[in-house]
């Protein structure tokens, strides 16, 4: 690490007041270019600290960044991963002030439940299956404190991978005799399409990306439990939305979820 605890703190607090005043900063790495990948989960983690402190909890994970549309889209090409708190949750067709946000986008999401721990190193696909207790379509929000949406991965990580809502629906549905790779995604916006693609965009298989969380924490010497909720990350491009705009997710077989922006 590069960074200092004080300086880990103030960088903390500056994004957090970003994400609850609902204002653009320009990304961290600006002033502090010296800083690496573990002082930006160490600003993640503070983030986080910080909402616990005051009541928050937190209610899953998310992977980030796993879909070639959204590594093409971002300049990137190495997944993220982030917390989720209950203040994040939107009902199934629940409604989300969009001035609250700043820059707001969906994605659809194929989201995991775990019914085991998982841990890494050597997490893999397989295992990943074994351990889902089920799969149910989702909506995630993203809504990057960053000017212009515009950031490196170190300073996105910092930013709790632009985590700000979520919308959970459909059936929850076992992965025994489903191949998550090929579902069918369609993601309308006013009743259009806007995005279409399939359970591969997300790492060739959407249990690549639970498999890469779990290896992740491993390394950090932290497990999934079981029961815990992730979202696997975006199937396509992130669509950024304006108030009035209401947002469908079909996922073959797994169903469907909407929320609107008012």
């Amino acid at each position: 690490m590069n960074l200092n605890q004080q300086t880990i703190a103030q960088l903390a607090e500056h994004l957090e007041n970003a994400e609850l005043q609902a204002h653009e900063v320009i990304k961290i790495t600006e002033a502090h270019p010296d800083m690496d990948w573990d002082d930006a989960y160490a600003i993640q983690y503070e983030i986080l600290r910080r909402k616990l402190a005051r009541g928050a909890k937190v209610v899953g994970l998310k992977a980030g960044l796993t879909s070639h549309g959204k590594m093409k889209q971002m300049g990137v090409s190495t997944p993220v991963f982030g917390w989720l708190v209950d203040y994040f949750s939107v009902p199934d067709g629940g409604e989300i002030k969009h001035s609250e946000l700043i820059h707001p986008k969906v994605e659809p999401e194929i989201v995991f439940v775990t019914k085991k721990a998982l841990k890494g190193p050597g997490c893999h696909i397989g295992g990943v299956l074994a351990a889902t207790d089920f799969v149910m379509p989702g909506i995630e929000i993203i809504d990057s404190r960053y000017k212009d949406f515009k950031f490196d991965l170190k300073s996105v990580i910092a930013d709790n991978c632009s985590s700000t809502r979520f919308v959970l629906g459909g059936q929850a549905t076992p992965v025994a005799g489903l191949d998550l790779r090929t579902l069918g995604v369609v993601m309308e916006k006013n009743g259009e399409p806007v995005a279409i693609g399939a359970g591969a965009a997300v790492l060739g298989h959407p249990a690549a990306a639970i498999a890469a969380l779990a290896n992740h924490l491993g390394a950090r010497g932290e497990e999934i439990p079981a029961g815990t909720m992730i979202l696997s990350g975006g199937v396509t491009e992130a669509i950024a939305v304006a108030p009035g705009d209401h947002v469908t997710l079909r996922i073959q077989s797994l169903g469907t979820v909407s929320t609107r922006f008012i």
